[in-house]
C-alpha cells in the first residue's frame, strides 16, 4: 500500500490547494471508505481507498494527460504574468495544479498538444533519442520541390550554425496557396520556421497534427481539450509509416 496524506490527495487531484483541502477535511466533508475524516494528516491508499467529498466519490488518476487543440494566440506555458497560457484554457473540471504542456508551440502555431503533470512522461515524448516524430501542416510563400526535400532529409543547416537532425518534408496540394508537411523529432525555438528560412521559404501558418501515430481529434475545436485514453498514450510512443494526414501531395493523390 502508498500511503499519503489526504490534503495531499485531495490537491492533487485539483480539489483546491493543501490549505483548502484541509478545510473540507475539518469541515467533515471528506470520506475515508465510507467514514468522515476530520484531521488532514490522516493517510489513505488513493488508489484503493474508496475516498469521497461533499458525498461524490473521490475518481483518483495518478497522472492527468491532455489533448488540446491549441489556437493562436496563447503561450505554451504554465504561467504567465502578461500573456494567456494553454494551461488558462483548461476548464476547472480538468485543472490541476502542476499541469504543463509536453513541448512548445510558437504562439502563432496551432494544433496537437499533450498538457500533462507526469514529467517522465514528457521526458520520453520530446527526448530526440526516442524518436518520437512529430507532423507539422505548413503554408509556405513559396513551392516545396526536390531541392528543399533534399536539404530537409540531408539535416537543414540553420543560420546561425545549428545543424538540425534530417526531416522529411512532403509537398502538398493546397489550391492557390502552397502547403507542405514536416516531420521532425526534436523541437528547437522556431524550429520549422527557421528550417524553412534556411532553404529560401517564409512560413505563413503552422499547425502540428500529430505526435508518434496520435492523431489531433477533428472534433476538438481549438482552445478546447480532453483527456487522453490509454490507447491514446500508447500512440504517441509508436511510429506512423506514412507522413500523410488527409492532405494531398503535389500529384493529387492522399
Amino acid at each position: 500500500m502508498f500511503m499519503e496524506r489526504l490534503d495531499k490527495i485531495l490537491a492533487s487531484q485539483g480539489v483546491g490547494s493543501r490549505k483548502e483541502a484541509g478545510l473540507l477535511i475539518r469541515r467533515g466533508l471528506v470520506e475515508v471508505n465510507g467514514a468522515a475524516v476530520s484531521r488532514p494528516e490522516e493517510k489513505a491508499d488513493p488508489e484503493r481507498d474508496a475516498i469521497s467529498v461533499a458525498g461524490k466519490p473521490l475518481r483518483f488518476q495518478r497522472h492527468l494527460y491532455l489533448m488540446m487543440n491549441k489556437p493562436a494566440g496563447v503561450v505554451s506555458a504554465s504561467r504567465d504574468s502578461r500573456e494567456k497560457t494553454v494551461v488558462d484554457l483548461v476548464p476547472e473540471a480538468l485543472f490541476r495544479r502542476d499541469l504543463f504542456p509536453a513541448g512548445r508551440l510558437d504562439r502563432d502555431t496551432t494544433g496537437l498538444l499533450i498538457l500533462t503533470d507526469d514529467g517522465d512522461f514528457a521526458h520520453r515524448m520530446l527526448s530526440p533519442k526516442k524518436h518520437v516524430y512529430k507532423l507539422y501542416e505548413a503554408t509556405v510563400d513559396g513551392p516545396v520541390g526536390t531541392s528543399e526535400i533534399e536539404k530537409f532529409e540531408a539535416g537543414v543547416v540553420l543560420e546561425d550554425g545549428t545543424v538540425c537532425l534530417p526531416a522529411k518534408l512532403t509537398a502538398a496540394g493546397g489550391g492557390s496557396s502552397f502547403k507542405a508537411l514536416v516531420e521532425i523529432r526534436e523541437g528547437k525555438y522556431h524550429q520549422v520556421k527557421k528550417m524553412f528560412l534556411a532553404v529560401g521559404r517564409r512560413v505563413l501558418c503552422l499547425k502540428r497534427v500529430r505526435i508518434g501515430s496520435l492523431e489531433l481529434d477533428k472534433t476538438l475545436k481549438e482552445g478546447e481539450c480532453r483527456e487522453l485514453t490509454k490507447r491514446e498514450l500508447e500512440l504517441v510512443f509508436q511510429a506512423k509509416n506514412k507522413c500523410v494526414i488527409g492532405l494531398k501531395n503535389a500529384d493529387g493523390q492522399i
